[in-house]
């Protein structure tokens, strides 16, 4: 979602849209310019009832109805509150907002929040401190006294994690008797009864991990965000589903069925391992395979579940179902995204298909600014929503259809389809299963729906191995054969292990399988080599022979790639030579890109500023095939002669001319590091320079205008007096200047503009159409007052006594390695975990202070209009010639 930062607040912001269009003849334009700014259906009205932040009551993420109708929301920062909604119609009434005190104590700083059983839960982030002593955890809060007021607090589960990616939402189950809580990648899995999904999650990727070179998600485990059901004392905790990345909410259907959000990391964008955020159907024990850096798994693998819809670029905040909705059936059998970047509600069909479903969706409500955070349908059927998060401004907005009083017919019973059904006979064995539930599994291991192989597979990952291994000696049908062996690999670990896979393999020849089977094969034996040491000579031998004659097919990029991986790690030296080909194409026939509900195209014209960036982002964007095999290759030692690696290693000097996300750059340095440290040592310098060791390591600087020094005299700013200046006028300013001071005043050093600039911070292009010039003056004068997880430091205590500051960018069973100089993020340094005692996040924020110190007035309004017009110098702000 949103990642706290002070200059580096400002920026990770995506774009939203113009002034809503007349929709019928009775529109009129409303006269507050927050609603005009507004895109919505036909129909459709839209109210702002009130603004928290207006009131100095913060900026609000969650909320949710108690049993009453009243609605209680959380500040992100700060405290709970409680207010009378007025009815639709009602233009007398205002909204008042009490805070809800629990016990005397200012409760708050929830993600998520539900009124159910009498009680109101809320699932607390924060780490916790003299300030606010209560850290991240799900609270159970009930009201003992009938006095209205809650005096009881009950922690029902501590959890470790907190901040944007740390433990989220709480949903009420549909069995209406059970909770389900949603926590993002940051957030380490407590202690369960019973477990759908894997609690120790493997790599389980023959891909060489690289992790993230600009230091995101590098500390923390591969079991990524997860879902788990729970009961409403608190007690039962059972792990549903895992895998995600850092999706904030989840939500059901009319036919019980879950679905989720996920975000992206728009850092990889570029990359073949970049994922879109995406609404994914949640399935017991399914697994969606975030991994860090470069082994995040493809959607196609069979052990994985992919999603049922790609939107594209954003910053996922919520998910709400519309069928209890007062609006037209259409929109009743919607569910409901929220995009905070974008400020975009999309509207989402999921279509039965099989066991699962597919999904088309459009845009439902957008508006700019417009940072969604969470959203509720209401007792009287309206959706209301708030904006916020990352103390930005917050208001709380209500959508109703027509006058608000459409009538909701009952709903028909949900057709669920004979493979839905199946599915869930089959998800019930997944805890305990019994000689009954195997009995079923085996029969249904090779259906034709997928969704029903994989709940059926399950079962066999949950049984012992000795419970079904007679039937997989027994089969001789491939289909099946296939199915068993990736569930045995999924257990792999020993020479025992070994046995059976090759027993299996020798029962099925690889080329009479089918390209899903094949598929299938080529993914159990990855996972057994993963999860197993490297096999000896004559093991690898085998396993090479098996897929090699295969390798590689003509216009099968899946096929290809999947299979590219598993032969170079066993070492074939002919695949090594296939694949270097393979890389050196300038795209491979056959491969279908993945279509997104928002494509990057279509945001070019909704925002100029924003626009000019991604358009050339994509005028200049990588061979995403090339950059897969190459990555591939790093981990060769033998296999190719000198002209082959001369070709090798010159294309990374090709591959730094293209342009993709912040991490884009340093992923093809890590793989031109590991590439490197396989050649001859008297080879080293030759192919370190051919492969643009000077490209590489070249400190990122602005390229357009050269430095203006400012004149001064400089002041000890401050927002007030500085917003005295701006409030006088901001027009005729000079593009030149302002473009000059944002490379002398060092934002350059850290921020990119327009594509050009360092990666320690984030992307200000798009930050005029997000944040006004008092936002912009806060984080700059004031950086510390609110640090991004993503951006932040981490301060480490040393047992010599002393302190070492620096943004933590690895961490491994050894130790730390830190970033600490902003403007030289590509210098590390290394603590060992034997001299650390203790480590906590810095109050600090990496973003210097005074750096704006110097200039005078007329140039601080000059670098404020370079930064509000996202570096063009077409914008009004600035005089023509």
């Amino acid at each position: 979602m949103y990642n706290r930062t002070g200059l580096f607040v400002l920026l990770v912001v995506l774009l939203g849209f113009g002034a809503c269009k007349e929709k019928t003849p009775e529109y009129v334009t409303p006269s507050d310019p927050k609603l005009a700014s507004l895109q919505l259906p036909e129909g459709f009205r839209a109210e702002r009832l009130f603004g928290p932040s207006e009131k100095g009551e913060g900026s609000w993420v969650a909320m949710t109805f108690d049993d009453k109708g009243r609605l209680i929301a959380s500040d992100q920062y700060g405290g709970l509150y409680r207010m009378t909604i007025p009815a639709i119609g009602d233009t007398v009434s205002k909204v008042v907002a009490e805070p809800l005190r629990v016990d005397n104590f200012n409760f708050g700083y929830a993600h998520g929040l539900l009124y159910a059983f009498n009680s109101l839960y809320v699932m607390v982030n924060h780490g916790g401190d003299s300030s606010y002593p209560k850290s991240s955890g799900l609270y159970r809060l009930r009201d003992t006294n009938n006095d209205d007021q809650y005096d009881s607090v009950t922690l029902l589960k501590a959890l470790e994690g907190e901040g944007e990616h740390g433990p989220h939402s709480i949903v009420l189950g549909p069995d209406q008797q059970s909770l389900y809580v949603i926590a993002g990648n940051f957030t380490k899995l407590p202690e369960m009864k019973t477990y759908r999904s894997s609690p120790d999650a493997q790599l389980d990727n023959l891909i060489p991990l690289l992790r993230d070179p600009n230091g995101h998600d590098n500390s923390v485990g591969m079991l990524g965000g997860w879902i788990a059901k729970v009961d409403s004392t608190g007690t039962d905790w059972e792990l549903y589903a895992s895998g995600f990345r850092n999706p904030f909410d989840l939500a059901f259907n009319e036919a019980g069925d879950m679905f989720t959000y996920d975000s992206d990391m728009e850092w990889d964008m570029g990359t073949p391992w970049y994922r879109p955020t995406r609404v994914c159907h949640v399935t017991s024990g399914s697994e969606f395979g975030w991994r860090p850096g470069t082994a995040k798994w493809h959607p196609s693998f069979s052990d994985g579940r992919p999603a049922v819809l790609n939107i594209g670029q954003g910053s996922p905040t919520n998910i709400v179902s519309g069928k209890d909705a007062a609006f037209p059936e259409k929109y009743r059998d919607a569910l409901f995204a929220f995009d905070w970047s974008f400020g975009i509600i999309y509207a989402i069909w999921p279509t039965p298909s099989g066991s699962s479903y597919t999904a088309k969706g459009e845009e439902f409500l957008s508006g700019s600014p417009l940072p969604l955070t969470d959203g509720v349908i209401g007792p009287d059927g309206a959706l209301y929503f708030l904006t916020g998060g990352r103390r930005l401004e917050s208001d709380l907005y209500r959508v109703y259809y027509g006058d608000g009083h459409l009538k909701k017919e009952p709903a028909a019973k949900p057709v669920i389809s004979p493979e839905n059904e199946l599915r869930r006979e089959l998800e019930a064995f997944h805890v305990n299963p019994d000689e009954k539930g195997r009995a079923l599994a085996w029969t249904n291991l090779d259906h034709a729906d997928a969704g029903i192989r994989f709940a059926a597979r399950k079962i066999l990952e949950q049984s012992p191995k000795a419970s079904w291994l007679p039937n997989l000696n027994a089969t001789t049908q491939s289909s099946k054969l296939v199915q068993a062996t990736l569930a045995l690999s999924k257990k792999a670990g020993s020479a025992t292990d070994w046995t059976l896979v090759k027993n299996t393999l020798n029962k099925i020849p690889f080329r009479e399988l089918d390209r899903q089977q094949q598929l299938d094969m080529i993914r159990a034996v990855e996972l057994f080599l993963s999860r197993s040491a490297k096999p000896g000579e004559a093991t690898r031998k085998e396993l090479a022979a098996y897929f090699a004659s295969a390798f590689p097919l003509p216009k099968e990029p899946l096929f290809n790639r999947q299979l590219s991986k598993v032969l170079v790690y066993l070492g074939d030296t002919t695949a090594i030579q296939h694949t270097l080909k393979l890389m050196l194409e300038p795209k491979e026939e056959g491969w279908v890109e993945e279509e997104n509900l928002t494509s990057s195209e279509d945001l070019i014209m909704r925002n100029p500023d924003y626009g000019m960036g991604i358009a050339g982002t994509l005028a200049k964007f990588p061979p995403q095939n090339q950059t897969y095999y190459a990555t591939v290759l790093s981990q060769v030692r033998s296999g190719m002669n000198e002209p082959q690696q001369k070709e090798y290693f010159a294309w990374f000097t090709k591959a730094f001319q293209f342009q993709g996300g912040h991490s884009y750059a340093g992923f093809i340095n890590l793989a031109r590091k590991q590439a490197l440290s396989g050649v001859p040592q008297n080879r080293f310098t030759y192919f370190n320079d051919l492969s643009g060791d000077s490209i590489a390591n070249r400190p990122v600087v602005a390229q357009s205008g050269k430095a203006v020094q400012p004149k001064g005299p400089g002041r000890d700013w401050t927002v007030e007096d500085a917003m005295k200046y701006v409030d006088s006028g901001m027009s005729n300013r000079n593009f030149e200047r302002g473009q000059g001071l944002f490379v002398t005043s060092l934002c350059a050093s850290c921020h990119t503009m327009k594509g050009e600039g360092g990666v320690s911070g984030p992307d200000l292009t798009q930050l005029g159409t997000r944040f006004s010039y008092h936002d912009m003056l806060e984080a700059i004068i004031e950086p510390n007052k609110s640090i991004s997880d993503q951006y932040g430091a981490t301060v480490f205590y040393l047992r010599t006594g002393k302190t070492v500051m620096g943004r933590l960018i690895d961490e491994d069973e050894k130790g730390y390695t830190i970033a600490q100089n902003p403007f030289a993020p590509q210098e590390h340094r290394m603590l060992a975990k034997s001299d650390v005692v203790r480590t906590r996040l810095s109050e600090i924020s990496p973003m210097l202070p005074n750096m704006i110190n110097r200039l005078n007035p007329e140039e601080l309004k000059d670098l404020l209009a370079y930064l509000k017009a996202g570096g063009n110098r077409e914008d009004s702000l600035f005089r023509k010639k």
